[in-house]
């Protein structure tokens, strides 16, 4: 043998001495994984069903082409992610159960995740059963992250894997506390802590603390610059009326330091938004109902989503959130927590984080701007002080009611007594109409009508404008009602639940627009409102003629478009209005039988005579001369 065969021989030898090596220490490494992923199975089995067979690893054999498969997909899964991860993979997960005075929650192991929420003290429409915010079967909520194994990295979605629990610690306080961990590495792991209140303060009753802790987790964090979060659940139907609840269920937001809220809007079907800047808490919110993930060092949000479930389904709409934290190997953790619990007033506006006020109120839509004024400052104290004394919210409503008419009954009695002076003084503008005859002495008939006003003393808009200054009332007390969970589920006179429509007779059909039942106190506010518009037009018509091309709308088309419209809304929004149009019409009759013509027109005769020589407001001067540039237009266009 020559000395290059020696050289060849040798080399193979080294090559396939190294190979021998290299595939040996792998086999090694996959029996330690495949051991570490046994111990793994082991611990999980062992603490939820201590008498369960000791194999929970399957057997290959090697004939087994299924048996194989499975081994393969477990080697390569063990290669991506790790044993431990891989392990947690197809764990059996468990479910227990944490609660206090006033919620039940459901955990689960896997994705370390709350499955359901109950409310103790509330109940769905006419049942016994609790409300439960959420379908169990329906709820994610995951963290999502890079994880670096080696040279392999692999997206971590960890509603896929099975946590560690630990056992339920109580506080002194009477706090309990949840820690599920799920390990990723060798003295490496991800953290969830739920902390449960028990303070009898609901406010905090119904927070839970979520802290998420990153242990030894920079090593295999892969580089990244934020940590996903996906949240997601579908609301079951709780009240009566689909059509209303849906419509006050949405997506809602709020960015840091403001004092108002974004939504996605109340409506049907399907819609999504994404928000560049960061907010410090999101919510699905139901009509009287609220799961809120509270994020006091703020979330980024790529997407917030609804979709509208079908009538008769048992559920409203489904939710979902994308969110992102940022993230930096020095990261430790986050600090988040969740609002589970009612849309109460009291309540929301108390709940605290970290010190910090999050206008949690605002997701009761007691309307923006003058209207959310006039609810939170006026309508709500009221309302809550009455609360105190009177037991039927019934009588409430119609105390209420008595109130707000007094309190704008100066505006009514001036809109009254403007009306009157429009006519006892018509025959004059008709006087004045039969001199300026001709559409060229429009702008003369406009002048000397200003100026009759003037002397008698009368403001054209008298009459509207304490109408004007009355509509926020009105209008906040729409938005409050409806949205008031203190009215669900309380009864008066042949309504079951003032927070939702009363129905007298259910209808085998439905008719557009308007529903299949027939609402007596919608019907009753609709006649109520006919009648005074009636009366008032009958009133106004003889002084105003333009009233008379308006009678068909004022009379018929607005009672009939109340009527469709308020069949499906609050019986305690449509008892107050009815009570406020009996009030109304009633208080215009006392108003009619104290003001005396006579003493009216001797107040505009004696006006006329002291202001036979004075000087034109300033209101009047442009009023003029916006008459007079409509004539010169006017004639120029007769011209051409």
């Amino acid at each position: 043998m020559d000395k290059k065969s020696i050289i060849t021989i040798a080399v193979l030898a080294v090559i396939f001495a190294g190979f021998y090596y290299v595939l040996n220490r792998d086999q090694k490494r996959y029996q330690q994984e495949v051991a570490a992923y046994q111990a793994y199975q082991d611990s999980l089995r062992l603490a939820s069903q201590p008498e369960a067979a000791e194999e929970t690893f399957p057997a290959v054999s090697a004939g087994d082409p299924d048996s194989l498969a499975s081994a393969r997909r477990l080697e390569r899964r063990v290669s991506a992610v790790g044993a431990l991860l891989a392990g947690a993979e197809t764990a059996q997960a468990e479910e227990f159960t944490v609660e206090n005075d006033v919620i039940r929650v459901l955990f689960s192991t896997r994705g370390g995740r709350i499955k359901s929420v109950t409310l103790k003290d509330y109940t769905r429409y006419a049942s016994e059963i609790p409300v439960e915010l959420f379908d169990p079967a329906s709820a994610e909520f995951a963290l999502t992250f890079y994880f670096r194994n080696g040279l392999h990295a692999a997206d971590i979605h960890t509603s896929d894997y099975v946590f560690r629990a630990e056992p339920v610690r109580t506080s002194a306080e009477g706090a309990q506390s949840v820690v599920m961990r799920l390990p990723v590495g060798e003295d490496a792991w991800l953290e969830y802590e739920y902390l449960v209140h028990n303070e009898r303060s609901p406010q905090r009753d119904y927070l839970v603390d979520f802290n998420v802790r990153l242990v030894n987790m920079a090593s295999v964090m892969a580089e990244q610059s934020s940590v996903g979060i996906e949240w997601s659940n579908v609301s079951y139907q709780n009240e009566r009326g689909f059509k209303n609840e849906n419509m006050y269920t949405t997506v809602a937001w709020r960015f840091p330091g403001d004092s108002s809220i974004d939504e996605l809007g109340m409506s049907e079907g399907t819609k999504s938004e994404s928000i560049d800047e960061a907010v410090n808490w999101v919510a699905f919110k139901q009509q009287f109902f609220s799961s809120v993930f509270i994020a006091p060092q703020c979330v980024a949000c790529p997407e917030l989503k609804f979709a509208t479930e079908q009538p008769g389904s048992g559920y409203i709409k489904q939710f979902a959130a994308r969110m992102a934290v940022p993230y930096t190997p020095q990261t430790q953790g986050y600090d988040f927590a969740f609002y589970f619990g009612p849309n109460k007033y009291s309540i929301l506006r108390k709940v605290e984080v970290g010190g910090e006020r999050l206008s949690l109120e605002r997701l009761i839509p007691l309307g923006w701007g003058i209207f959310g004024w006039i609810n939170r400052w006026c309508v709500i104290p009221v309302f809550d002080f009455l609360r105190n004394y009177i037991g039927s919210f019934g009588v409430i409503i119609l105390i209420l009611a008595v109130l707000i008419r007094l309190v704008i009954s100066p505006m009514t009695y001036k809109s009254y007594v403007s009306m009157a002076k429009m006519r006892l003084i018509k025959p004059q503008v008709d006087e004045l109409n039969k001199k300026f005859p001709r559409q060229e002495d429009a702008m003369k008939r406009q002048q000397a009508t200003m100026e009759l006003y003037k002397k008698a003393g009368i403001n054209p808009m008298g009459g509207c404008i304490p109408m004007l200054i009355q509509m926020p009332i009105l209008i906040a007390v729409f938005r409050f009602l409806p949205a008031s969970i203190e009215l669900r589920g309380q009864s008066f006179l042949w309504s079951h639940d003032l927070s939702s429509y009363d129905s007298i007779f259910d209808l085998p059909f439905s008719i557009p627009f308007y529903g299949d039942h027939v609402s007596l106190f919608a019907l009753l506010m609709c006649l109520s409102t006919f009648a005074y518009s009636y009366y008032n037009y009958q009133q106004t018509a003889s002084s105003q003629p333009q009233m008379a091309g308006m009678k068909f709308m004022m009379l018929y088309m607005m009672p009939l478009m109340l009527l469709f419209w308020f069949n499906d809304y609050a019986s305690g929004l449509c008892f107050y209005y009815l009570v406020s149009n009996l009030l109304t019409i009633g208080q215009t009759l006392v108003i009619r039988r104290m003001v005396d013509d006579s003493k009216i027109q001797a107040i505009m005769d004696a006006n006329a005579a002291r202001k036979s020589n004075g000087k034109k407001s300033k209101f009047q001067q442009r009023y003029e001369e916006l008459l007079r540039q409509q004539e010169a237009q006017q004639r120029a266009a007769r011209k051409k």
